[in-house]
């Protein structure tokens, strides 16, 4: 187990030795380096996340550390700023959850979860009764069109092939059926009315 510790470390110090040959800096090297640079934008990124001075100041900081720390994902020769604000944004979202959860605000008891009825409520259900009964008083051309086009969701030219009409047949029989459906519609409201 020794031996493979110090074979690693013999390979890291030999990998470091040929990095400082060749010239390429290494992907921590290139963050350090490049931090100075890039800090007072950073800070000013943390600063709009936040809106508090030190809590930007704990952002700015906490992405630096956490930057250095997973230096190995930075590509040297990318930009580094926009690396840097990526790990601002999720460190910041990530504190938003986290505090979230802390003050109770993230989980809630299902007692207290005021969940929608997906039931139709029964004026609803008069109603879709009033329209059905209408159309399925429609002449069956009319019916036919106004069930392939508004139930089943097809298209006016897919309507009509289906038919085996012209498209202008599909379309004036669903403006007939729109009317006659309005008109029965209209007349039952003001006789319940």
């Amino acid at each position: 187990m020794r031996q493979l510790v110090w074979a690693a470390q013999i390979e890291n110090t030999a990998r470091r030795r040929i990095i400082r040959l060749f010239g390429k800096k290494s992907s921590e090297q290139e963050i350090r380096d490049g931090l100075e640079a890039v800090f007072p934008r950073l800070w000013r990124y943390a600063l709009v996340l936040t809106s508090n001075r030190a809590a930007a100041d704990d952002l700015a900081q906490a992405t630096c550390c956490r930057a250095l720390e997973k230096a190995e994902s930075y590509q040297p020769g990318t930009h580094l700023d926009r690396w840097l604000f990526t790990i601002a944004h999720r460190m910041w979202l990530n504190d938003l959850r986290a505090n979230a959860v802390r003050r109770g605000g993230g989980l809630l008891a299902v007692e207290e979860i005021d969940l929608p009825d997906p039931a139709p409520d029964a004026e609803t259900n008069f109603y879709a009764r009033e329209v059905l009964s209408s159309v399925n008083a429609l002449p069956e051309a009319q019916r036919a069109c106004v069930l392939l086009v508004y139930v089943d969701g097809f298209k006016y030219a897919e309507a009509a092939e289906i038919l085996d009409v012209p498209i202008g047949t599909v379309m004036s029989r669903l403006a007939a059926a729109r009317k006659t459906v309005v008109a029965q519609m209209s007349d039952k409201g003001a006789k319940l009315g």
